[in-house]
């Protein structure tokens, strides 16, 4: 069984709470929060995706840290960050939904592990309005007065530790030495952790080493797994779709494979929620599917910073941000914004983890049908998604499994 993990941190320049009982929310809320959460993953792999190579990342903990940003966030920053975000619901509203999907996702469960934890460490002599602290309970979040003016790295090292506590130990250094500094104010962090084995596991005597296909005229040696099955599938003419559930029936990998080994930019052209939540919905049950999937494992660090400026949202990172949600004055900006993701794919389950942060100054046949053929020996895109609420939990890329 192999764990899956990500934290965020949001850091601002310029008495712990006790978690709150959860507030209610309707699911249409709910439901609208997963939509905005979606479109944002699409919104931002189209600007991540112009990295070369393997790409992974969470973007619900991106969006989860950034809406206890959005809390304290007025005027036009406000408007920036909730078209970015598409966080179409008002705070009254928006902030109790994401609360209590995340409490679904802290709910204990019998055949694997998730786990969500949100934080704010703020300059203890900065004083933060109650209502600004009543919205951010909505996650969980505790709050802890820290003195970055005189030891701004022995912070940092209690934020890292944080992090790698809540990730059990696989997201180590999150923020780097420079990050934090005596102006900083705030840092806002969340991580989460999934662990999850496969519901039918690969036998690991049928990996073998073979060639996959990192173009039409290049390829490595990769360990290939095998395995042959019954899956939810669907064929969309030139890409193949297939879920892997995880036990539990809760969680699973969805793998998008271009029938052409260099039609994946097409793939990713085409990569849009609207079009994802279509696409889901045309997974069909067939009775034998032949499988082969890479074992692979990579790391990834982004600065979004500008990548998020870049999307619309400037002000938040400017001078003329508008924080004063947070405090009653302004003062505060966004000064950076790191993400940093692990995920190990092999035959017993899937492991990974990410953290990110922000500095603040199918029909009925009669007989059996062939089996089909799902050849993951080059380029594709997966997911790993909550299956009730459609929310997606990671996204990434393999271009070279090797690397």
């Amino acid at each position: 069984m192999k764990p899956l993990l990500c934290a965020l941190l949001v850091i601002f320049g310029g008495s712990t709470m006790t978690s709150p009982e959860q507030p209610a929310s309707p699911p249409a809320d709910q439901a609208e929060a997963v939509a905005g959460s979606n479109a944002f993953t699409a919104d931002i792999y189209a600007r991540l995706r112009t990295r070369p190579g393997n790409l992974f990342f969470s973007p619900e903990s991106i969006s989860t840290a950034f809406a206890m940003a959005y809390a304290g966030a007025r005027g036009q920053t406000a408007s920036e960050m909730a078209h970015v975000f598409h966080y179409t619901l008002p705070p009254d509203r928006l902030h109790p939904a994401m609360g209590v999907l995340l409490a679904g996702m802290n709910a204990p469960h019998p055949d694997f592990e998730l786990h969500v934890a949100d934080a704010l460490w703020a300059q203890k002599d900065v004083n933060f309005l109650e209502s600004y602290l009543q919205q951010v309970q909505s996650y969980g979040a505790a709050f802890h007065p820290v003195d970055f003016k005189f030891s701004p790295d022995a912070v940092r090292g209690t934020i890292n530790r944080w992090v790698e506590q809540e990730t059990k130990d696989k997201i180590k250094d999150l923020l780097p030495p420079g990050s934090v500094s005596s102006n900083t104010s705030l840092v806002l962090t969340n991580a989460i952790y999934f662990k999850g084995s496969w519901l039918n596991p690969f036998e690991k005597s049928d990996t073998h080493d073979a060639d996959f296909h990192i173009s039409s005229s290049q390829s490595v040696k990769a360990p290939l797994m095998h395995r042959a099955g019954a899956y939810l599938y669907y064929d969309a003419g030139t890409f193949q779709m297939l879920e892997l559930p995880y036990k539990g029936g809760e969680l699973s990998m969805t793998v998008l494979l271009p029938k052409k080994t260099d039609d994946l930019p097409a793939l990713e052209e085409s990569f849009t929620s609207e079009a994802v939540a279509q696409w889901i919905l045309k997974l069909t049950r067939v009775p034998r599917v032949v499988l082969t999937l890479p074992r692979f494992t990579m790391t990834q660090r982004f600065e979004l910073g500008q990548t998020l400026s870049d999307m619309g949202m400037p002000l938040a990172f400017s001078q003329r941000a508008d924080f004063s949600g947070m405090t009653g004055q302004r003062g505060f900006l966004i000064s950076a914004a790191i993400h940093k993701a692990f995920v190990d794919v092999n035959e017993t389950g899937t492991e990974a983890a990410a953290a990110t942060g922000a500095v603040m100054l199918g029909m009925a046949v009669r007989r059996e049908p062939p089996p089909i053929i799902f050849q993951a020996d080059h380029p594709f895109l997966f997911m790993i998604r909550e299956t009730k609420s459609g929310s997606i939990l990671f996204l990434g890329r393999v271009t070279d499994p090797t690397r």
